[in-house]
């Protein structure tokens, strides 16, 4: 009887051993899809003893590396309470000491301007530093405006190796890569969930270099409604194919950025032809060859005018067959297009991009923007032999959250395009002084909560039940549940011995 008992007792620890350790393993699983840290690499100056003879301070770091002495405000916001290696830190704008490290913001370039992350301490960069090539804007973004990659095609020439055809002109873009999107965003953790297999995403741009290693297998013939009856696998400005690498760039090739969704497939739309002006009716015409195609989630480039007659149009054909279209919000006031149908389910979702130090690269139109993404220094594929490239503007952030919807409309295919839109903000990271913000709406959006989050309204399906908000509870559910009916099941088992021995 005695011996029997021990047994019992045995079984009880050994399941209580092996519940700690399911406990523990799911903890561990948990922590290690924490997201890095989002600054680990950023543009720095570090501090001299003089500048042409007269003590350092932010006015004229400022007034030199970003035109305008006002925006030693951001840099000083940028540095204030972090050590410096001599064990001080930034406390007053007129007084720098020498070997301080300055983080400045994503736009600021000029000799002395250096790429690469910063020690706690005294001591080398952990990357070799060298000139920001980054080119400097003419002038700060402003309403109406919509900046190209790092500058554009007249400040800077054309990235070494870009081939382009006669008469083409590649946008810029820099060859000093940045993978702070991909770090803040943790898109790695979003793929045990989702990798958008089964979604067509259209990229209404350029068009796509279907040739590009990065997108093989995930790029159709696509079309060029410029010509009528042209294809769309081939990019002569390089942006097109930069968004579908953000998209759906696959993960077998080393050394270059993956997409957010690298199962999903790319339709590419060309609305530009090679003077990379723009008409109206052409992106009419793209949003609604992408629609016909079967798309059900568009990016729209930042060449589409909402405002124009022929595209509001268009818009209103994709709101009414329950597509995600993703588009930069406005820089200057427009009426936004609605579905003509009352039960339609189709979303426009306007994004705002932003920079490491989540400032805006434009300046939109308040209250338009509902949630916002990397686009300055992110990290792009270009056309041809050029590989990664950084750049700037909204159709990259255009590019990250079209991969996000991928993901979410695979995970959640009963979901429809409406209930996507929302799902993506009421799960971003919010930023400014209240949620939603007048400038950056709920936030930065958060790929990997998209997919775990329950929402209130939704039966939780697919990936939904195996996580809630991506913070192990689902695991951590199951595990309770798990110990509750070992555990009694154990304790029963005791039960009937106790009773079989005074039997």
């Amino acid at each position: 009887m005695l011996a029997k008992r021990l047994n019992v007792g045995r079984l009880l620890a050994g399941v209580a051993a092996v519940c700690c350790m399911v406990v523990a393993m799911a903890g561990t699983a948990t922590a290690r899809k924490a997201p890095l840290d989002p600054q680990a690499y950023v543009k720095y100056y570090v501090v001299t003893a003089t500048y042409q003879g007269q003590p350092e301070n932010l006015t004229e770091i400022a007034t030199r590396f970003l035109g305008s002495g006002e925006r030693s405000a951001e840099i000083y916001n940028l540095n204030a309470g972090r050590v410096q290696p001599d064990g001080a830190s930034l406390t007053d704008p007129t007084r720098l000491n020498r070997g301080w490290y300055l983080v400045l913001p994503w736009d600021a370039v000029g000799e002395g301007v250096k790429y690469g992350q910063i020690p706690a301490g005294p001591g080398k960069p952990t990357t070799s530093p060298g000139p920001s090539r980054s080119p400097r804007p003419a002038t700060s973004p402003t309403s109406g405006t919509s900046p190209s990659p790092s500058g554009s095609p007249g400040q800077s020439p054309s990235p070494s190796g870009t081939s382009g055809t006669a008469g083409c002109t590649p946008v810029a873009g820099s060859s000093s890569r940045s993978d702070w999107a991909q770090l803040r965003l943790a898109i790695d953790g979003a793929w045990d969930l989702s990798r958008g297999n089964g979604v067509m995403v259209a990229v209404v741009d350029s068009g796509v270099d279907g040739r590009l290693e990065e997108l093989s297998g995930r790029v159709t013939v696509g079309a060029d409604v410029t010509v009528g009856n042209g294809r769309g696998d081939s990019d002569c400005l390089g942006t097109g194919t930069a968004m579908a690498s953000i998209i759906a760039a696959n993960t077998a090739v080393q050394q270059t950025p993956v997409g957010l969704a690298p199962d999903a497939t790319v339709l590419p739309i060309r609305m530009i032809g090679k003077s990379g002006n723009a008409r109206p009716t052409d992106a009419a015409n793209a949003i609604e060859v992408a629609v016909s195609a079967g798309a059900s989630v568009v990016a729209l480039g930042s060449h589409v005018d909402l405002s124009a007659p022929a595209v509001v149009a268009s818009l209103t054909t994709a709101l009414n067959h329950d597509v995600v279209v993703v588009a930069g919000a406005p820089t200057k006031p427009v009426t936004l297009p609605a579905p003509a149908e009352p039960e339609a389910t189709g979303a426009l979702l306007l994004v705002g991009g932003v920079g490491a130090d989540n400032k805006l690269v434009e300046d939109y139109q308040p209250e338009t923007v509902e949630v916002v993404a990397p686009g300055a220094d992110v990290t792009g594929i270009g056309p041809g032999k050029t590989g990664p490239l950084s750049y700037s503007g909204t159709r990259f952030a255009v590019a990250f959250v079209a991969g996000q919807a991928a993901l979410v409309r695979a995970a959640y295919p009963e979901l429809n395009a409406t209930q996507v839109e929302q799902r993506i903000r009421d799960t971003a990271d919010g930023l400014g002084e209240q949620t939603p913000d007048s400038r950056y709406g709920t936030g930065m959006i958060n790929p990997g909560v998209s997919l775990a989050r329950t929402l209130d309204g939704e039966q939780p399906t697919g990936a939904a039940s195996t996580g809630d908000g991506g913070n192990g509870g689902g695991m951590a559910t199951f595990v309770l549940i798990g110990v509750a009916l070992l555990g009694g099941g154990a304790f029963l088992a005791l039960g009937l011995h106790r009773r079989r021995a005074y039997s």
